[in-house]
């Protein structure tokens, strides 16, 4: 029997990738909580402050291992892309930025662990009838509530950079008064809806398009993964150019994990920035 048909039966590729679609959910407070979804989520975001706390508490003035090295790349990097953008004090925006770049690379690099893996493991640890019943989805950012609590988080931090920047007062009149100026009171009085319709559309699209190219992206990425196992991992005969295809599509993937890491990323310093800036 094939390895895709000992997963989906006689359903064929619309029952494979249904399986692999499948979360193990939980209700909480009335509505679906994703377990997958949270637990790989908070595995990544522990492991990335070890990996980087621990090359921090052995960092030295003298020539860097490579662990330190590379670390310090990165961190060279993400500062280099923030003070492009950024011309404030970037002391709390740089481990901002740097926060969000790793743990969306972490989580869209899910991808590229072999699809059939944890389907592998639980066949292996308790047999195939349980393995039947096993769903898991590990790639976190293909799932549309991870982004978007993600972008509602920047959301929040574009308020709040809003009204330091600003003040509350300030902040409010710029929302009534801008973009359309006027200096008749009447005329002002009559452009605040509009005033105030456009700023609220400007302020929810930034989260909304966060999020929804996110998620659309590493959605994609990963029904390409399953079309290819699907479609080529039915027989041992299409084992070698499964294999192929796979590894291609992976190297391909391998630019949009860190690209849309990356947008994630510069779109979030760019938006704060914005919210020093006066219409």
């Amino acid at each position: 029997m094939s390895f895709v048909s000992e997963q989906t039966g006689s359903g064929g590729l619309n029952e494979y990738i249904q399986h692999h679609l499948h979360q193990n959910t939980i209700e909480v407070f009335g509505g679906g909580f994703h377990i997958d979804t949270w637990a790989v989520s908070l595995v990544l975001g522990l492991f990335f402050i070890a990996w980087f706390a621990f090359f921090a508490r052995k960092a030295s003035s003298g020539v860097p291992g490579k662990g330190q090295a590379f670390v310090e790349m990165i961190l060279e990097f993400i500062d280099g892309q923030v003070k492009d953008s950024f011309h404030g004090d970037r002391r709390s925006i740089t481990p901002l930025a740097l926060t969000i770049f790793m743990w969306v690379v972490l989580m869209n690099a899910m991808d590229l662990l072999p699809l059939d893996a944890p389907y592998t493991a639980v066949k292996l640890a308790a047999g195939a009838e349980v393995a039947h019943s096993t769903y898991f989805r590990w790639v976190p950012t293909a799932d549309l509530n991870t982004t978007l609590g993600l972008s509602v988080v920047v959301f929040f931090l574009i308020l709040y950079h809003s009204v330091k920047a600003k003040g509350g007062f300030g902040f409010g009149k710029e929302l009534m008064t801008a973009p359309f100026h006027a200096h008749n009171p009447v005329v002002k009085t009559l452009l605040v809806p509009a005033n105030f319709g456009l700023n609220l559309i400007e302020y929810l699209v930034k989260p909304v398009s966060l999020a929804m190219r996110l998620f659309g992206n590493m959605y994609g990425g990963e029904l390409v993964f399953m079309l290819i196992a699907g479609l080529l991992g039915g027989s041992l005969l299409m084992f070698v150019p499964g294999v192929l295809f796979n590894t291609a599509w992976a190297i391909f993937h391998i630019l949009i994990v860190l690209l849309q890491a990356f947008i994630f990323m510069i779109l979030t310093v760019v938006y704060i920035a914005g919210a020093y800036e006066s219409h």
